[in-house]
């Protein structure tokens, strides 16, 4: 397929990632093939049953995961930082704009450059009050350090409740963050990209059938083809961080 064919003024792009792009960066993927999570059932540690039945465990749980997180083993790699030059680079090149998505809660998007991005599962260095719903992150440094470990006896900066605060992850059963604009972005793009993901988590499986809607280009980059790789018009498979790169350069090229 000529990806040419594609490329008009003012192209605008959607890119979906999930945990394959952060894996060879050193973050696990979700769940291993035994079904586990770091060695935990993803109910116990996942939902917000789970939190409401030991928020202990689901403190430690997400510590742990921010603390390997900040650590100076975990940096972007080619794949991220690949992102970040495309979302820079396109609309001097074409007018176009380029629309982040990403599955993932870490921070490297943002780290390697990204800065027009939409975390639908939420983001492991901020937090959630249950009581007021504000998101507190890095602006509330003075009062609460979200590079710390968290527990039930943090203070919402905003109501000033005490056990009310919980990582700012989207659990299981409830609704992903920002789909009106995940939506609203699909209608309007002409190239949309899925880079490591499974097709198996919903609602972002359903992405490439919107942007199949909208007339768009679909482009898979995995590192095996996903459970949805039928749906995609180009499969492009190997290490995100050879494949996104050679992609991304092709499009800069054209």
């Amino acid at each position: 397929m000529d990806i040419q064919n594609y490329i008009k003024p003012n192209c605008n792009i959607v890119i979906l990632t999930g945990a394959g792009i952060s894996a060879e960066s050193g973050i696990q993927t979700f769940r291993a093939s035994d079904g586990l999570w770091e060695n935990h059932r993803v109910e116990d540690v996942a939902t917000p049953e789970a939190f409401l039945r030991d928020p202990a465990l689901v403190y430690k749980f997400y510590n742990d995961r921010r603390r390997s997180l900040l650590s100076d083993d975990i940096k972007p790699n080619a794949a991220h930082k690949a992102l970040a030059e495309l979302e820079a680079k396109w609309p001097k090149k074409n007018g176009g704009g380029v629309t982040l998505i990403t599955q993932n809660i870490d921070d490297l998007h943002e780290r390697a450059g990204s800065q027009n991005l939409i975390h639908m599962h939420g983001e492991l260095l901020k937090m959630f009050c249950r009581s007021c719903a504000a998101i507190h992150g890095a602006e509330y440094t003075d009062k609460l350090d979200i590079k710390t470990d968290m527990d039930s006896k943090m203070i919402c900066a905003t109501c000033e409740r005490t056990e009310s605060m919980r990582p700012d992850i989207v659990w299981f059963g409830e609704m992903p963050y920002q789909m009106d604009k995940c939506g609203r972005v699909l209608r309007d793009c002409d190239i949309f990209i899925s880079i490591g993901t499974s097709g198996n988590v919903y609602p972002a499986a359903g992405f490439v059938q919107e942007a199949h809607f909208a007339g768009a280009l679909t482009v898979e980059i995995n590192l095996e083809p996903s459970v949805n790789a039928g749906a995609f018009s180009i499969g492009e498979y190997g290490k995100a961080g050879e494949k996104v790169p050679e992609f991304v350069n092709t499009l800069l090229n054209i």
